[in-house]
């Protein structure tokens, strides 16, 4: 088995910009595990597909040892998982609590702890987290506390994270979003979802993979949290 090649490890890869950034590192000739609730099984070799809740540990240890057992290292680890739940606070339930620290917060928590231990063998990684604006600049028309209490725990895990292992040639970074042109968007509200940026219009998923492709390159960076927000995090 080669270990020449780099490898990453993307989670929420069953679509939208997990599924564009399995396709990015593929391009970039990268060895990839792409995890997600539901994952079709790959026909190519480079590729390793793991189903299961990013909420459970079982689902992470299955993906970091699929990553080692059959290409042998990890090189980046792309936390993409998340889920969001926009409601008046005092609406919020149990359940909204439950699903959404699950995956935004107790899934980086697991999976990123693995990544970390093999990234260690080797002395060098990358860790990308997928955060949001919001957690800096609240927005009155989008009630999102739950999103900002999982996501803002994201950014501080970032910088934490980023100088514990600085000298041990691991990176962490995040990249903090306004709102992106997915498909859990119906057409019908693409007007007020492009109101809600100075640029008057929505992300698209390029601009979230070109991010992190960049944070990827950038060798002297982390600790960052890069704002890919239409001008939300600048003011309105």
């Amino acid at each position: 088995m080669s270990t020449e090649r780099k490898v990453a490890v993307i989670t929420g890869a069953s679509q939208g910009i997990g599924a564009a950034l399995v396709e990015a590192y593929r391009n970039r000739d990268y060895r990839v595990v792409a995890t997600a609730l539901s994952m079709q099984t790959s026909s190519n070799d480079d590729v390793v597909t793991v189903s299961g809740d990013i909420g459970d540990r079982a689902t992470a240890e299955r993906a970091i040892a699929a990553a080692v057992s059959r290409f042998g290292r990890i090189d980046t680890l792309v936390n993409n998982a998340g889920i969001f739940i926009g409601k008046p606070f005092t609406q919020y339930t149990d359940a909204d609590y439950a699903a959404i620290m699950a995956v935004n917060l107790t899934g980086f928590f697991y999976t990123t702890q693995l990544a970390i231990i093999e990234m260690e063998k080797q002395r060098s990684g990358h860790v990308v987290q997928i955060s949001t604006s919001m957690v800096t600049h609240a927005n009155a028309a989008v009630p999102s506390v739950l999103a900002s209490l999982t996501k803002g725990g994201l950014d501080a895990a970032t910088r934490s994270l980023a100088i514990e292992y600085a000298k041990r040639g691991i990176r962490v970074n995040a990249v903090a979003l306004g709102v992106i042109k997915t498909p859990m968007h119906p057409d019908e509200t693409y007007a007020e979802l492009d109101a809600l940026h100075p640029m008057s219009r929505m992300g698209e998923i390029d601009d979230v993979v070109g991010a992190i492709l960049y944070l990827e390159s950038a060798g002297f960076v982390t600790g960052e949290i890069l704002h890919v927000d239409g001008g939300q995090s600048a003011g309105h």
